[in-house]
Parts: structure tokens; sequence; C-alpha cells
């Protein structure tokens, strides 16, 4: 390609974004001497810092995340919690959990039923009446109802309607067991029906029969979880016998990534062919049976049929009998085939440039291994960061005192929700207009000013944390794209790569660009935060959403979505030129998008390249390591090496490995992403402001060089 017809192809890409500026001619890599960038945003950013700090300390002295870590019964006070009467009893306990299936049931399992703490499920089945009759022969029933009573009697003086009234006791126990620190039916299948107790049908003590099935379905699938709590122990026995093998596998999947970007040097070519011609073959294949499936059905009766005749149904396989759902198949694969097809006749010039600087990028890791390093600061901040907003999150959640809602079983109460006071509330006129109505814990609260402002603070918590993160992410981006960038623009490479390049990119965006930084991290983390409110608001007026509603929704989230990857996508190549030239945010995302938008075929196809060979990469290191967990947890490599013995469920730590040995090289893979985008930005910028003469000599690597038919002068002479 001669320059004439790179500076025409350059034209023709991008021609409504101009024509490159006048450069400077002393230009010779990343600016050494800047000045600071975005001063604004910077003390915006650190006053936000300093309030969120502030607001830590104002959680942490009203907070009480013991509040979280125990069950509260309905006057809100903790069960297990030392130095409280309950010390002894960790467990509560629900008087009828069949009333769980209220319309009014609130988050944390609190259902309209009165909630007291015990030290120990039930373990038989009794109702108030029968222990009115039984402990005249025997008071050892009594003393062991009693202990389900919310207050102490000495006998059961009170009649069954008197307990329903006052729900001083259960009006029925049954066997139960603790799970998640509350009691929950202790279900199980008898001869493939739903038991409890070894009971199918039993006396809810209010003269009802009912039935497990009814029981369980109060209970919301609890039966299940009461399986998952065996299953977690046996998560924790196998995590506990394998811990050791899967760092080993963690280990293994580091050096393989390391291996496989070092291997791109010389293979990203060979990899890439091979896999688009066996995406070219398996899809001619595609064709191939679809045209034999077409006509086998040809002959068949009813084959004829089109899909608006049989209607939507729900077996999908209907569809797979018309000849007409095959020869729409054929036709979508065949202009599938065609269009990548002449994508790599008219395209191959570009994805020889793309294939350049994957070598190039896994040349300059070679020469600047400190970059495999980084994720893991990366991954140190993004942890401070997440474990501050949990903690904040917990202890403003925990704030304050104990409110009291009035709750009716059957949710048709119209003080329902209002504050009450658990204190007499059985002889106010809230109880006399709403029979059933009960005052129970809903959450903890405040009429001080701190408190009427908690949601307020936890949006403030969650904001800053997506600030915070977003900031992390994009020093990452500036630092390394710095580091690459002096690696680039090194005339003699590795001669002239100045020393400590990530260390020094690293301090000159700490201490240049953190405003700019700030300001980039600023407008993505306000489109996500608009994201998760509309996804909240989504969850909350679910059932009252009109289709119209509905398809807004979703054209709201698409866009949404669209716009963050955009200016995802835009802030990381500011970064680069923030990092190569030290201009602010706006300026720099001006010149990347004016760069990119000249160049826009070109970077179409790098992306595309890049994201199949780094994809291709995480599914090779993490297949590797999955093919070596699983015949090493099956025990299918005794000769070899004796893996872990008696694993309850090998799946375990097999997943395990896999999926950490995918982050593993997502990690490593990342930085290698960011090193080609660099690199890709610095060779856009080489060829318009550089010629190749003495005194504007191209940097570009000689593979590059050749691709694009460009010389220096030097090379030249030789």
């Amino acid at each position: 390609m001669t320059d004439k017809e790179q500076r025409s192809d350059t034209h023709s890409e991008g021609k409504k974004y101009g024509t490159p500026k006048a450069y400077d001619p002393h230009f010779r890599g990343p600016v050494v001497n800047r000045s600071c960038t975005d001063v604004l945003c910077c003390m915006i950013f650190i006053l936000f810092i300093m309030a969120y700090i502030l607001l830590g300390l104002a959680a942490w002295v009203n907070g009480d995340p013991r509040r979280v870590a125990y069950p509260t019964d309905s006057q809100g006070y903790f069960c297990g919690q030392k130095g409280t009467p309950n010390e002894n009893k960790s467990i509560l306990f629900y008087f009828n959990l069949l009333t769980c299936t209220s319309p009014s049931v609130v988050v944390n399992l609190q259902c309209p039923t009165t909630q007291i703490c015990v030290s120990k499920c039930p373990e038989r089945f009794l109702t108030y009446m029968e222990i009115q009759f039984k402990y005249k022969n025997d008071s050892e029933y009594w003393t062991y109802y009693s202990q389900f009573c919310r207050t102490t009697f000495l006998k059961p003086v009170e009649t069954l309607s008197q307990v329903f009234l006052d729900n001083d006791c259960p009006s029925a126990i049954y066997p139960s067991k603790p799970f998640l620190q509350r009691c929950f039916p202790d279900f199980s299948t008898k001869n493939g029906t739903l038991t409890v107790g070894n009971k199918t049908v039993f006396d809810d003590g209010s003269g009802k029969k009912r039935n497990a099935v009814e029981l369980r379905r109060a209970a919301n699938g609890i039966n299940k979880a009461l399986d998952a709590r065996a299953i977690g122990v046996k998560v924790f026995e196998d995590y506990a016998t394998t811990w050791y093998w899967i760092l080993i596998g963690l280990t293994i999947a580091m050096f393989l990534s390391w291996m496989f970007v070092m291997l791109l040097r010389f293979t990203a070519g060979l990899l890439f062919w091979i896999f688009t011609f066996g995406v070219i073959g398996i899809i001619a294949y595609g064709i191939w049976r679809c045209y034999l499936e077409y006509n086998r059905l040809q002959e068949q009766p009813g084959s004829h049929l089109n899909a608006y005749t049989i209607g939507i149904q729900t077996d999908i396989s209907m569809y797979f009998r018309l000849k007409q759902t095959w020869f729409a198949l054929m036709i979508i694969l065949c202009l599938l085939e065609l269009f990548i097809i002449l994508m790599l006749i008219f395209l191959r010039d570009r994805i020889r440039i793309s294939i350049a600087l994957l070598k190039e990028g896994s040349k300059a890791i070679g020469y600047i291994p400190s970059t495999l390093i980084y994720p893991a600061l990366t991954f140190f901040f993004l942890s401070v960061c997440i474990s501050y907003w949990a903690v904040v999150a917990i202890y403003l959640a925990t704030s304050g005192a104990p409110i009291y809602k009035v709750i009716a079983p059957q949710g048709q109460c119209e003080h329902e929700n209002k504050t009450c006071d658990p204190v007499g509330f059985n002889t106010t006129e809230i109880a006399k207009a709403c029979p059933g109505a009960q005052c129970h814990f809903a959450f903890y609260g405040g009429k001080s000013l701190y408190h009427q402002y908690i949601t307020t603070f936890q949006l403030l918590n969650l904001f800053v944390f997506l600030w915070l993160i977003n900031f992390v992410i994009a020093l990452g981006q500036c630092a390394l794209a710095g580091a690459f960038a002096s690696y680039y623009w090194a005339l003699k490479k590795p001669d002239d790569i100045p020393p400590y390049p990530l260390f020094t990119a690293f301090g000159r965006a700490i201490r240049y660009h953190t405003g700019s930084l700030a300001f980039g991290s600023l407008i993505l983390a306000i489109i996500q935060m608009f994201r998760l409110i509309l996804e909240y608001l989504d969850k909350r007026l679910q059932k009252a959403q009109s289709n119209i509603s509905k398809f807004l929704k979703c054209c709201l989230r698409c866009c949404f979505w669209c716009l963050e990857k955009a200016v995802k996508f835009l802030n990381r190549n500011a970064y680069v030129m923030m990092a190569i030239y030290g201009k602010n945010f706006c300026k720099s995302a001006r010149d990347a998008f004016n760069l990119l938008m000249r160049n826009i075929l070109k970077i179409a196809v790098m992306d595309r390249v890049t994201d199949f060979v780094l994809i291709l990469g995480k599914i090779l290191v993490a297949g590797c390591i999955g093919v070596l967990a699983f015949l090493l947890f099956t025990k299918r490599l005794p000769v070899i090496i004796e893996g872990p013995t008696s694993l309850n469920y090998y799946w375990v730590p097999l997943l395990t490995v896999i999926v950490g040995s995918y982050i593993v090289a997502h990690g490593f893979f990342s930085v290698y992403a960011m090193c080609i985008e660099t690199i890709f930005i610095c060779f856009l910028e080489d060829l318009e402001r550089n010629d190749g003469s003495a005194e504007k000599p191209y940097y570009m690597s000689q593979s590059l060089m050749k691709i694009m038919n460009k010389r220096n002068v030097e090379t030249k002479k030789q």
C-alpha cells in the first residue's frame, strides 16, 4: 500500500472527521513535561471521598451489624446475642407458619405470625387443646410445650380462643429442624409422599386438618433449602480436601496464560486462520446438513405445512419436522457463509495489520513483564472498595431503633404497614378494626435527621462505590497505556525503552491525571447508576406494568447498555491519548474519537480479531485446566499422580478450578487487550504524524512497515 493509497484509505474511512492536525516535530514518545488536568473534577472527587469516609464513620457509630447476624423476634430482640435474656435462645420459632402464604409476607422470612426465640425446635406433634387434657395426667407435657410460649405459665389456664387473641402460645407445634437459625418443618418423603414428622395429615390446633403439602407451600420451599444445608456441609468438606489442588490448578493457569501471550508472537496468524477456516467449514457442514434434511422431508406427509399453519407450539421439535424450517436455516447459513468469505477477501489487508499488532503486543509484554503483575494490584484496590461498600451498607441498614408496623394475615387491613407499639397493641382501636392484625418488628430506623436520610445515604454509598470502582479500572488502563506507549515510541527497541515504564506511567497518572480519570469514571458511574435504578423500579413495579411500559423498559435497558459499552470504549481510548500527550479528558476523548473515526474499518477489524483470539485463549486455558482437573478429581490419573480421595461432589472443585482459571486468564488477557489497543492508537498516530524521513521516522516495527509498504530513510540507505 503506497502513501497515496494510505491517505486515500484514511480519508474514505473517516472523511467527516477532518484531516490530521499539525504535530509537534520534536515528539519522541509520551510527553514528560505535563501539568495537572481537570483540577476541578479532582477536587470534587477528593471531597466525595472525604464525605464517603465521614459517612462510613457515621454509619459505624449508629449501626449494629449484629442485627444482621442474629434473627429478631416480633419485639425486635435478638436471638442468641450474648448479654441478653435470649443468650441461650438462638433459634427463631414461628407460632403459625401457615400464615406465611399471606400477601403481607415481608423480607427475611417475616410473616404475620408471632415469632419468639427458643433454645431448640419442637420435635413432636402437639396442640394446645391436647395439652389441656394431657396436663392433668402428666405435667411434663406442659413443661415441654410452655418453652414455645411467649409468656411463662404454670399451667394451661387460657382457653383456645384466648390463646388466639393474646398470641401467648402457639395453637400447635410440629417436628421441625433449625435452618438459618429458624425453625422450619422437618419434611421427608415416604413412599413418594411428602410427610412432616412421618405424618401426611395433622391438626393445626384450631380444629382443622392440614397436610404436609400445605405446610411446604407456606414454608416457601424450605424443604429444598434444608437439603441444601447438608449439601453445603459436603461442599465445605470437598473444599477442605482439595484447596491445595485448586491453588495448584490456578498457578498452572497463570503459567499457561503467560505462555499463550508469549506464543501469540509466533502463532497469532496461524491460530486466527485455522479457526476462521474452521468456522467456515462448520457453517458449510451446516448448509449440507440442512440440504439433506430438506430433501428427506420432501416425501414425508405434513412436511409441506408452514409455521403459520401449525401456529405457536410449545414442542420446538414440531418446527423441525417442516421442510420450510430447514430451507430457511439453509438460506441463513448460506448468507452467513457468503458474508464471512467476502469479509475475508475485502478486508484481508486490515486482518494482516491486526495479526501483526497481536504479535507486536506479545513482544511488548515480553519487554515489560511487570505489566502482567498489575492485575493483582487492581484486584487489591477493587477488593478494598467492595469491602468498604459492603460494610457501610450493612451499618447503614442496621442504624436506629426497632420500628414496628401493623401486619394483617389477609393483607386487607386499612391500617396495614402503619407504625405501631407492640406494648398493649391488642387493646388498641387498630386491633379491633382489623381482627387478627399484629404489631411486628419491621426494620431499624428513627426520627432523627440522620435516620430520615438513610435511603439517601445508601444511594450515596452505591454511587461513590461505582465511581471508585470505575476510577480504579481507569487508573489501571491509563498506567498500562503509558507503559506500552513508551515501548511503541522507542525508536530502537528495546534499547530506547525508558527504565521502569510501568512505575513511571502509574506515577504520571496519579500525579497529573487524577481529575481526568475521575471525570471519565464519573460519566460511567452515572450511566451505571441509572441502569441500577431502572432495574430496581422494574422489580418493584413488575406486577403493575402494562405491555407498553414493558416495551419502553426494554428499550431503555437496551439504550443504557449500549451507551455504557460505547462510553467504556471511548474512555479506554481517551486514557491512551491522555497517557501519550498529557491532555485533559475532554480533549483526549475528542482526539481519540476523531482518530478512530478516521480509521473506522481498521478499528472494527482489529477489535473483532483481538476479541476472537483472546476469547480463544481464555477457553483454551480454562479447558486445559478443566481437563486436567477432571482427570485428577475422578481418579483417572492414578499412575501419574494420586489425586484427592473420598470427594462428595467432584464437580465442586472442578467448577471452581475452571471458573478460577478463566478469571486468571481474563486478568492476563485484559493487560494484553490494553496493550493491543495502545499499540494500535500509537500505530495510527505514527501513520498520520510521520512520513519515514530522517526528521519524522516511523516508530512501527519492521513487520508493520512491510505490511504497510513503508520504510524509513535509514532503511532505504541501507
